[in-house]
């Protein structure tokens, strides 16, 4: 198994309905890029401060089926749309599992 997971920060003034947008969007992958096995996002809980406030949790059963994920048409145009024009960090790891 492989494991993709991401860690966002919005930029200042990105709106609650932007922050919506991307869950909304991302939710969808699963549907469309088959390869995905398990698939979790969401924002902070917010018990801790510092921490990031959004989180992408995917799983693959090989590295390519990761590389099918990461340059899929649509997974790059959530990017594109939605997550690039409000994003200020993002961290993100890639193991197996």
């Amino acid at each position: 198994m492989f494991r993709h997971v991401v860690l966002f920060t919005w930029a200042e003034g990105a709106t609650d309905e932007q922050k919506a947008a991307v869950a909304t969007e991302l939710g969808k992958l699963p549907e469309i890029i088959t390869e995905m096995r398990a698939y979790a996002v969401g924002a902070d809980a917010g018990v801790n401060p510092g921490n990031h406030e959004f989180a992408v949790v995917a799983d693959f059963d090989s590295l390519d089926d990761y590389l099918v994920y990461r340059d899929h048409p649509a997974h790059q145009a959530v990017i594109a749309e939605h997550i690039k024009p409000i994003l200020a960090s993002r961290a993100a790891v890639q193991y197996a599992f």
